[in-house]
């Protein structure tokens, strides 16, 4: 088999096929990243082709980030029960086909359809918790490390499609604009196929970082379709528990729901084009790729909670610098730097305190339920922002409401009880 050969190939040259996992890992939860945005550059041609409001679009929007996270929990099951590689491929398959399909649609309730409930669950199956997944499975040193990359791939969906759909949008129509996502859902469909594997068990090997002597370790069990909501019930008897969802409902609701979503079309009301607009978000996806992977690296050495207090203060008063910065290149450009460092930087400190507070055995199921918090605040601020412009006729007030609650978020980030080496299991 390709894999196996493979496999071999870099073992001779020192590097564990663990690397390879979780370079396919990344282009996974890019292509994801990129379906998840690419709405936010359609909104515009989309409202002017179909008369859609910015309400009606926030809607369909809305319903795909809450499908998007409230599949979290269920998609650790999945992948538990079904495997890491049959789930990513039908993941690509079902991304690619609603956005195939998406270019026949012809009223409200298709787009809501096809880009709410379908391409919010097709997503969904390669959340966060895929990257949770692959890290605890395949890696027992430099954790922290893969998590932050896996996470900046979302920056790297930005950086990658959003200007490309941008500039496709204005030379040839929105429709063009989603080609090339469905082009690299079939390369992730193909090389799913080809080399992803379900565990280092499935290739006679070791974790990354596991003792070479130690005999490979077993697939888990077959998981119970009850276990996210016996997990749930175990965990939200934990403080703990609630206020890492509830700042990660924060965290959505200042990134996902609010900047993604609707930056184009803020930058369209104060003149500023499609293509500008979209070039200023994959600056922030620079940024925010080397601010993850940073923020993976600090914790592993530092106390991810005092981590967790800068991100969240740091990414509060950028949003209330944002209206005024008139605007220009100049001023979005330091907006796209200090906001972009933080963007995803929530995630690795937010997974090590699950894994510290909950174990390791339970870290994936927990942390599915927080990030589906994290989804529902996206969903929340995808459709209050767009209600806001459409009853207020400004983006400012959603602005201002996500910067008080990243405030609010930092402090609250500080009652969680400092990680133990000890780690123990709920229920």
């Amino acid at each position: 088999m390709l894999a196996s050969r493979l496999a071999v190939l870099l073992q001779r040259h020192g590097v564990h096929y663990a690397w390879v996992i979780a370079a396919i890992t990344f282009l996974a939860m890019l292509v994801t990243s990129a379906a998840l945005g690419l709405p936010g550059v359609l909104m515009q041609p989309l409202a002017v082709e179909f008369g859609w409001s910015v309400r009606d679009l926030s809607s369909v929007f809305a319903t795909r980030f809450a499908l998007y996270g409230l599949l979290g929990p269920f998609a650790a099951v999945i992948l538990l029960r079904y495997g890491v590689s049959r789930v990513v491929a039908l993941a690509a398959a079902v991304i690619a086909g609603a956005l195939l399909l998406g270019l026949i649609m012809r009223n409200l309730g298709q787009a809501f359809v096809l880009w709410g409930i379908v391409l919010g669950m097709g997503t969904g199956l390669t959340a966060m918790v895929l990257g949770a997944t692959v890290a605890n499975r395949w890696f027992v040193q430099r954790k922290g490390l893969v998590m932050g990359l896996l996470a900046g791939s979302s920056a790297t969906g930005q950086l990658l499609f959003l200007p490309a759909a941008a500039w496709l949008i204005a030379q040839y129509g929105w429709r063009w604009a989603l080609l090339p996502v469905v082009a690299a859902s079939a390369v992730l469909l193909v090389l799913v196929l080809l080399f992803m594997r379900d565990s280092p068990a499935q290739m006679q090997l070791s974790a990354y970082g596991a003792d070479p002597a130690a005999a490979p370790v077993a697939p888990a069990p077959r998981a119970s379709w009850s276990l996210p909501f016996s997990t749930l019930v175990a965990a939200s008897k934990v403080p703990a528990f609630w206020i890492l969802a509830g700042t990660f409902f924060i965290c959505g609701l200042s990134t996902n729901g609010l900047i993604q979503t609707h930056f184009v079309s803020l930058c369209g009301d104060y003149g500023l084009g499609p293509v500008p607009a979209a070039s200023v978000l994959a600056m922030m996806g620079i940024f925010d790729l080397v601010g993850t992977t940073l923020s993976g690296y600090l914790s592993d050495r530092y106390d991810s909670r005092k981590l967790l207090f800068w991100y969240y203060g740091l990414r509060g008063l950028s949003l209330f610098w944002l209206p005024y910065s008139e605007f220009t290149i100049a001023g979005l450009s330091l907006f796209a730097v200090f906001y972009g460092l933080d963007w995803i930087a929530t995630v690795p400190p937010t997974v090590k305190l699950v894994a510290s507070e909950f174990g390791p055995e339970r870290a994936a199921l927990v942390f599915g339920w927080v990030f589906a918090a994290h989804q529902l605040g996206a969903a929340v601020a995808a459709y209050g922002a767009g209600l806001a412009r459409s009853v207020l006729s400004s983006y400012s007030p959603a602005l201002f409401v996500a910067g008080a609650a990243c405030l609010v978020a930092a402090a609250a980030v500080l009652w969680v009880r400092k990680p133990v080496v000890a780690m123990r299991a709920v229920g």
